[in-house]
């Protein structure tokens, strides 16, 4: 039947939208006191958080940020740096990294008995009369047990008949998170494979704080930077060792250990020495992460600014032992020609301070040795790789090929407009796609990018102009 009329249809658009790859996402492997979390994360799993509170809901707290790592992460990014997501992995499991600690009689305060928090609440604990004979106490009906802050309180209670007693017997099993050492970190880090598919997000930087200093973790987690589930690319932040024995305390140590270490990979930002705020002492990788994440996010989400002459939330630098650290503007330019991010307190406060990732300055390929150069190209690409890949296995034809390469320049144009990239295209070339591998449906596009850059020394020629006396005096 004939149509009577004016009709309109639509077409799918050639030139799609890219799905741009998040930004400054960490992965954070170690140790977490998920014993006294309210709903515990499952136990080498990525787990997404993007809160404080929802990190401590899922893992737990405690100050002891030696033993808990995953804690002072959490601490940093969240309230010190206000950025979120963070991917954690923890590696701690109550049901096998544990010991049993023997009964023993512990003195009642307040009616109550703090346990370390490394104490586990379940039915290992068991309280009794002191001297621990008898009949052991019923929960809920004689005392009460709940994590606060670093302990784990029993309490007894006032219509449980031994709300008077000055002390009891204890026994219970503890957790030990020296269990969580540097080769369960090195075997963790497989697990960074499943976070695409656990939690929709592929994370761009690899943290280990208290594990990454050791060269065998640091290998590993340079090993995924290059190519997380075998295609997209994260930088992994490594802290060089402070400590006395084994370390760098001095900054005269630090660039020989970064060689015995093998700390030369292009993917690796290396980081010396430890931050101090107040009372806590932070590893740098931690803070450089969320100094990293602020910077984006300022950017628009896009890493082509350096962290360098950026504020840390520290007030002074250390080493393990608690030492300060004062270093002048020429020794933290020494560090930086050897390829370390340190910090400098110059001009207004501690910022971070440098430009060059672990492989400088062994290579001087402009694209992998300049952080905010070489964070642009895992960026550029790792999009790239996430908006194509609905593209895979449809008909290899002339419009296939447009789209892509509409949706590509397109984007590259809007990277350049905004001043992102100087300079950027997207080529077809003939001599990168030959027939057979045409045949094959296999094609090659030409990417070309230019990232700005930082301005990491400007000049200034001073020069005495005496015409200007004869202007000023003689006119």
């Amino acid at each position: 039947m004939p149509n009577h009329g004016v009709y309109v249809s639509e077409q799918a658009t050639s030139a799609g939208t890219p799905i741009a790859a998040k930004v400054s996402i960490p992965f954070v492997i170690g140790a977490a006191p998920v014993q006294n979390a309210e709903s515990p994360a499952t136990v080498s799993e990525p787990m997404l958080c993007t809160s404080f509170e929802e990190a401590v809901e899922k893992l737990g707290y405690s100050d002891d940020w030696t033993k808990y790592n995953l804690c002072e992460f959490m601490y940093s990014h969240f309230k010190l740096y206000g950025c979120q997501p963070v991917i954690f992995l923890n590696l701690l499991d109550p049901a096998t990294m544990k010991s049993t600690v023997a009964a023993a009689d512990k003195a009642v305060s307040d009616h109550k008995v703090k346990l370390p928090i490394e104490a586990i609440n379940d039915a290992s604990l068991v309280v009794k009369v002191a001297g621990g004979t008898g009949t052991a106490y019923v929960k809920d009906t004689v005392y009460d047990t709940y994590y606060d802050g670093e302990y784990l309180v029993i309490e007894l209670l006032s219509d449980g008949g031994h709300y008077t007693e000055t002390s009891i017997s204890v026994a219970y099993n503890a957790v030990t998170p020296a269990s969580v050492d540097n080769s369960a970190v090195a075997t963790g880090l497989e697990n960074i494979e499943k976070c695409l598919t656990s939690v929709g997000i592929v994370p761009d930087l690899i943290c280990a704080p208290g594990h990454s200093d050791n060269s065998g973790v640091a290998a590993v987690m340079a090993t995924k930077a290059a190519g997380i589930n075998g295609m997209f690319k994260a930088k992994a932040l490594i802290d060089i060792s402070t400590a006395a024995s084994g370390g760098a305390d001095q900054y005269s140590e630090v660039t020989a250990l970064k060689a015995s270490n093998n700390f030369t990979d292009e993917d690796e930002i290396v980081c010396w020495p430890m931050l101090k705020l107040g009372a806590r002492a932070f590893h740098y990788s931690t803070q450089l992460a969320g100094l990293m994440a602020q910077v984006d996010t300022g950017n628009g989400g896009t890493p082509n600014e350096s962290p360098s002459n950026k504020g840390l939330q520290c007030d002074s630098l250390v080493v393990a032992a608690g030492t300060e650290v004062k270093l002048t503007l020429a020794q933290a330019n020494i560090l930086n020609a050897a390829g370390i991010v340190t910090a400098l307190n110059f001009m207004g406060g501690f910022v971070a301070w440098g430009n060059y990732t672990a492989c400088y300055p062994a290579s001087t390929d402009v694209k992998d040795y300049i952080i905010p150069v070489s964070r642009m190209f895992d960026w550029v690409g790792n999009t790239l790789i996430i908006t194509f890949w609905s593209k895979l296995d449809l008909p290899m034809n002339r419009r296939l090929i447009d789209s892509i390469m509409d949706t590509a320049n397109i984007w590259l144009n809007g990277l350049v407009g905004g001043e992102y990239l100087l300079g950027a295209r997207a080529e077809f070339r003939e001599d990168e796609n030959s027939l057979t591998n045409l045949m094959a449906g296999q094609i090659k596009i030409h990417i070309y990018i230019t990232p700005p850059s930082p301005a990491q020394e400007i000049d200034f020629v001073l020069e005495y102009d005496a015409s200007y006396v004869t202007t000023a005096l003689q006119g």
